[in-house]
């Protein structure tokens, strides 16, 4: 159930495909991971009903169709409020894995930038490297934020580790400006 009582709305799609080529089974299921979708069996995706997963659940009926698929959309709401509260904790389960992933992503890229420091490595082609790796957690942690709508709880520590990795990214930045200019010093 919502926080102000009212019943929370769900999405459920159902997918039906050609079995080839599986190239399309593979295209709507990345599609519908990527926004987000809970899988509760062959062909059955739900998603909580709000403006976040519209796009994404589009895209999904586009690549059905095109593929000569079938797709079902249903709104739903839970039987009791147990049952909402166990979709909503299996939907959130799911996110907490995706956190869990960027977690462990945020520690490569911070073991990376303590490497590069460790074995003096202050180029600028570097610095690039880890900043358009900085980027793309940046970007994958707005992702993760807008889809998980009920507050997994590994998103605050997640939040707190991508700026721990801007501050990494930033202090290596400063190091790779300084060897640099040490550099054109003596070269003088």
């Amino acid at each position: 159930m919502a926080k102000n009582g009212a019943r929370r709305r769900w999405l459920v799609l159902l997918i039906k495909l050609p079995a080839d080529p599986s190239r399309h089974r593979v295209a709507v299921w990345r599609e519908l991971r990527k926004v987000g979708a809970l899988s509760l069996g062959q062909g059955i995706w739900a998603v909580p009903d709000v403006p976040v997963f519209a796009d994404g659940v589009r895209r999904a009926v586009e690549l059905t169709e095109r593929a000569e698929g079938q797709s079902v959309a249903l709104h739903a709401f839970g039987r009791s409020a147990e049952d909402e509260a166990r979709f909503e904790a299996l939907f959130t389960a799911a996110r907490s894995e995706d956190w869990t992933e960027f977690l462990a992503d945020c520690g490569k890229f911070e073991a990376e930038i303590a490497k590069e420091i460790r074995i003096g490595k202050f180029t600028l082609a570097e610095l690039e490297e880890e900043e358009q790796s900085l980027e793309r957690l940046r970007r994958w942690h707005r992702d993760l934020t807008a889809r998980d709508v009920f507050g997994a709880p590994d998103a605050a520590q997640a939040a707190e580790r991508l700026k721990q990795c801007t501050a990494a990214c930033e202090d290596y930045a400063e190091r790779v400006f300084t060897a640099l200019h040490q550099n054109e010093g003596a070269d003088a």
